[in-house]
């Protein structure tokens, strides 16, 4: 077993400087750096003051070019300025945003608490009530119930959760009908004040519609993949058996049945887990006006603010392969037919 997490702990070097240096030579020549940028700002300040509190009437001259450059650290060749960060990044130093003037550390634990919040409702929801439902489709296959609740889970999987979120909105966020629901924030100006009882359905009332919309796309998925699961134990011989021995319907389910079906689902937890928090909110944050980390991260590519998009993607790529690694020792947890040979091939 440890052999076998020391190899994949390994091979993830590999991979993150993979991600890091396609990345770092991708932005060598992107136009419209955070030099350009500044250059800019300077240009259309004018007479008023460019950024860092320069001015200029007619232009930028080379000397302020060049501090520009010294100040983002451009004035280092890209291979000096690649190992620099190489360095920083295994010591988990992620730098320091070049306009937000804080330490990109503290920028991602500051979005943190919007992102948890939408991820960890989404997740709960979506298997509290997809698991059930897949479970009686399964037991009623064929039925109309079957055929009902597929055709809707369905419709709510082929709705982007953007289009719902702006549907929501116009319904019921004051767009044209009904004005039921705040349109920003995690929660109201006086939360401060407001009573233990008050705060908790202050939060639940800004949170109903973001999470609504993040959601609803996320039953078929799930759904659909435990009835296929029920149905694949219940066509098995030991099913058959347990059956011939007179054991009830209701026993079979739930005592041989459930344990070997929800395999596929508990194994795949940690990754739809922490992939509730990092896919899929960047829309969702800005219909709703939630400065998360989705939207911190469209922010940073479009500023280019190299820091955060870097160090941002090294974060999360590593917390995806150690999931991958969790996900992968599950199965051998779960089910202890697996063994880890097996995954090595």
């Amino acid at each position: 077993m440890w052999s076998y997490i020391l190899k994949r702990i390994l091979l993830m070097i590999p991979t993150l400087l993979g991600v890091l240096t396609l990345t770092f030579a991708v932005i060598q020549f992107v136009p419209g750096g955070p030099v350009e940028q500044a250059v800019h700002d300077l240009r259309r300040g004018g007479e008023q003051g460019g950024a860092f509190g320069m001015r200029t009437h007619t232009g930028v001259d080379a000397q302020q070019v060049a501090q520009l450059k010294a100040l983002y650290g451009f004035d280092k060749p890209p291979l000096e300025r690649y190992v620099s960060m190489l360095g920083k990044f295994a010591r988990f130093d992620l730098g320091e945003s070049y306009f937000r003037h804080q330490s990109v550390w503290s920028l991602i634990v500051s979005k943190l608490p919007v992102s948890i919040s939408i991820g960890l409702w989404t997740f709960f929801i979506t298997y509290l009530i997809s698991v059930p439902l897949g479970i009686a489709k399964a037991v009623r296959n064929g039925s109309k119930f079957d055929v009902a609740t597929s055709l809707i889970v369905l419709i709510g999987f082929a709705i982007p959760g953007f289009v719902l979120g702006v549907l929501l909105l116009v319904l019921f966020g004051g767009g044209t009908f009904w004005q039921l629901f705040p349109l920003r924030n995690l929660t109201s100006d006086n939360w401060a004040t407001l009573s233990l009882g008050g705060k908790i359905v202050d939060y639940l009332w800004h949170i109903t519609l973001p999470v609504v919309a993040s959601v609803v796309g996320s039953f078929a998925v799930i759904t659909m993949l435990t009835k296929n699961a029920f149905l694949d134990e219940i066509r098995k011989q030991y099913v058959l058996t347990a059956r011939a021995k007179g054991l009830s319907e209701r026993r079979v389910l739930w005592k041989h049945v459930f344990r070997n079906a929800l395999l596929p689902l508990i194994v795949g937890f940690p990754g739809a887990f922490i992939g509730a928090f990092f896919t899929g909110s960047l829309l969702i944050e800005t219909l709703f006006s939630l400065d998360g980390l989705g939207l911190l991260s469209y922010e940073s590519v479009v500023r280019r603010d190299y820091p955060v998009v870097l160090g941002t993607l090294y974060l999360f790529t590593l917390i995806g392969l150690a999931t991958k690694l969790i996900s992968d020792l599950c199965y051998v947890w779960v089910d202890p037919r697996i063994q880890f040979e097996q995954l090595e091939r």
